[in-house]
């Protein structure tokens, strides 16, 4: 009986996530304005009706496929950093799932990468921001969608503090300027910046992490291109904070 009751529940989940995969495909093919209910409807394979009955509004299918996105990405994230002990090696974690080619984060295609290095759900990320100006909903999910990410970071930095890895700076601060860096990183790798490759906004991103929070990127050696590592001080010395 169990499994009887358990059935529709089942099917009906599967069958949203067929409509969000088929709506992120249409989205990075088409961009979000030019994307109609029909078109999802015609790609996942069911009535028009159908999709609006799970979604209501094209701007609610949006922000459900990227909060499956970013679930999935969290998911992975919870999976690696649990792997790695010192604080900066969870943030090299994240910022490695920000501007590096991730087969797990949600995209369209497979989740297959394209040519920039990243992974088409960035893609989608431009049009949310767009759409967030003039979208109260969107809006609200975007906003929603940074504060998990800098909260992320927040927790990181908190927690090397407490073990003597970092600086003891101001975490909020800096989680509002690194999400920000990354996030302007992922943008100009997407658009295929030609001075911006994935490893190198990988090698900005932990040399600016380093130099905030006063602990010696040990990974460097291995990205090629990167700028000289400076000379910082360390959490425990008798320099301080700079």
């Amino acid at each position: 009986m169990n499994a009887k009751a358990d059935g529709p529940e089942t099917t009906s989940d599967i069958r949203r996530a067929q409509i969000l995969a088929a709506a992120i495909e249409v989205i990075i093919e088409r961009g979000f304005p030019e994307t109609r209910i029909s078109d999802v409807a015609a790609r996942s394979g069911v009535s028009p009706a159908l999709v609006v009955y799970y979604f209501k509004t094209k701007a609610h299918l949006l922000s459900e496929a990227m909060r499956q996105s970013e679930n999935e990405w969290y998911a992975e994230i919870s999976r690696r950093v649990s792997e790695v002990g010192p604080a900066a090696k969870r943030l090299q974690e994240i910022v490695a799932m920000t501007c590096l080619p991730s087969p797990t984060r949600y995209s369209a295609k497979q989740n297959r990468t394209d040519e920039s290095g990243l992974d088409d759900s960035w893609i989608v990320w431009l049009d949310l921001w767009s759409q967030a100006l003039r979208d109260p909903h969107l809006r609200r999910v975007r906003e929603e969608f940074d504060e998990h990410f800098r909260g992320t970071i927040r927790e990181i930095v908190r927690d090397g503090i407490a073990a003597g890895e970092f600086l003891p700076i101001n975490g909020s601060d800096f989680a509002i300027s690194y999400a920000a860096l990354l996030d302007g990183l992922a943008i100009q790798i997407t658009l295929n910046d030609p001075e911006v490759s994935p490893q190198k906004a990988l090698s900005l991103a932990m040399l600016n992490a380093s130099e905030q929070l006063g602990f010696v990127w040990e990974d460097v050696a291995q990205y090629p291109e990167r700028t000289e590592m400076p000379d910082l001080p360390r959490p425990n010395s008798s320099s301080g904070p700079a």
